[in-house]
């Protein structure tokens, strides 16, 4: 017998958003197109909208973000959600009391939807086992394993620039095997049609099992990034490495910096993304994330309506 995705309910809806694998391609397509009808709320003189009015979103971020956690505040205030930020560093979690108590007694203050970073792979799963049908969980990032909004972005990113994702060739560079970006990325990116996907480092950082994901392994930079259509590059995660796994940052770039000349290994009109936050001169020469190519800034624009869309559907207000 099949296996229920845990993120929809028993009609195929989209009550969690805790992966993009296992998403079909009309779930992702409903996502991007929800959020498409957001993106233009920025640009108004009160920047709201009423769908969540009267939910309270509750951010439990138990790994530091500035940009994930500001985004998924200003998403969620504009759609008008009462938000709490839960301090976590004074939490009760930090004095010993279980993850799944902290929920139950978050749960008891009438939360509607729990927005969760967190350390340890598979957490927001193990939170959305827990809570009422009511309550919906949305996966901010859980240690190597996924972070499905910022995937998200960056499907509407490329979406946004390149129209069609069935003729695209797609890089993704830099550290990609402790990259939780990487993984919700070519889960996506697959699910979406692409049919040109490479992932691009040094052996130590972008293993040969890589290819299982149905992606082009490559460990040099020409290679991995010669006529694509669209580079991603992705920051060294050294707070994740146990282990030497480089020389060192310098020498890091020196093979696999994205700088202007090398980017022309790309075609001309390919753009260049990046999640955040950039090391400059390390992953990415500062005259590429500043260049005419570069769509950095506009994902994070983007980043608060796909996190605006997100939470208007799990919370059934989309449909």
């Amino acid at each position: 017998m099949k296996k229920r995705n845990p993120q929809l309910n028993k009609n195929g809806e989209l009550i969690h958003l805790l992966s993009t694998e296992g998403l079909s391609r009309e779930i992702l397509t409903q996502i991007l197109d929800t959020a498409a009808n957001f993106v233009s709320i920025g640009d108004r003189e009160v920047k709201k909208v009423p769908l969540l009015r009267g939910k309270s979103v509750f951010n439990l971020f138990f790994e530091n973000s500035t940009r994930t956690r500001t985004t998924f505040e200003i998403a969620a205030k504009r759609l008008s959600a009462d938000v709490f930020n839960l301090d976590i560093a004074r939490s009760s979690t930090a004095k010993g009391e279980s993850l799944l108590d902290t929920i139950a007694n978050l749960s008891a203050m009438a939360a509607d939807i729990f927005v969760v970073r967190h350390s340890e792979s598979g957490a927001p799963y193990l939170i959305a086992q827990h809570v009422a049908p009511h309550v919906h969980v949305v996966n901010a990032g859980d240690g190597r394993h996924a972070h499905p909004t910022q995937g998200l972005l960056d499907m509407y990113t490329i979406r946004h620039y390149k129209k069609d994702f069935t003729n695209l060739s797609v890089a993704i560079v830099g550290d990609v095997l402790h990259s939780r970006v990487a993984r919700s990325d070519i889960h996506a990116l697959t699910t979406l049609g692409c049919p040109d996907l490479r992932v691009v480092g040094p052996r130590t950082l972008v293993p040969s099992e890589f290819a299982d994901m149905g992606v082009r392994v490559c460990h040099t930079l020409e290679e991995g990034i010669k006529d694509a259509d669209v580079v991603i590059t992705l920051r060294l995660q050294n707070e994740r490495m146990s282990g030497a796994l480089l020389p060192s940052s310098h020498e890091y770039f020196k093979s696999f910096g994205v700088t202007p000349e090398r980017l022309q290994w790309a075609k001309p009109d390919a753009i260049v993304m990046h999640p955040g936050p950039i090391n400059r001169g390390v992953e990415i020469d500062s005259n590429v994330v500043d260049g005419g190519q570069s769509v950095v800034l506009p994902q994070v624009t983007f980043g608060i309506a796909v996190r605006m869309a997100v939470m208007g559907i799990v919370a059934g207000n989309m449909a």
